[in-house]
């Protein structure tokens, strides 16, 4: 398999991307991986507002996202860097603003380990 796609719940932590729902700011993202298309990058899909279609997607170096779970890393639009012991905090810039999504730092441990499996290429230390 070397297509992995995952959901994980995050939380939207800038005003303007709040979701309509009163939950707090949890919503869905999906996470995916395809070794065949770009085995170097990883995708995060956020939703659009209210239930509709995912409105804002971005690709990005899966090194990047490894290693801003250990110390802040960033690169063009995306920067991702350690938030405590169990979160990480992704940034996304686009010409319409920026999204900051926390996640919990298990969810997206969990997915690099699914995309290194599927790429058949040994977890770095």
């Amino acid at each position: 398999m070397s297509v992995v796609e995952e959901y994980a719940r995050a939380h939207i932590l800038t005003d303007a991307d709040l979701p309509d729902e009163d939950d707090g700011g949890a919503i869905p993202v999906v996470l995916r991986y395809d070794a065949d298309h770009d085995p170097r990058s990883v995708c995060v899909a956020l939703p659009g507002r209210g239930r509709g279609p995912l409105a804002r997607e971005w690709r990005f170096s899966r090194d990047l996202l490894e290693q801003g779970l250990r110390m802040p890393a960033g690169s063009g639009e995306v920067r991702v860097w350690p938030c405590g012991r169990v979160q990480a905090v992704v940034e996304f810039h686009s010409p319409q603003g920026c999204s900051v999504v926390q996640f919990e730092t298990r969810a997206l441990i969990r997915f690099l380990r699914r995309t290194y499996a599927a790429a058949a290429e040994p977890v770095p230390h």
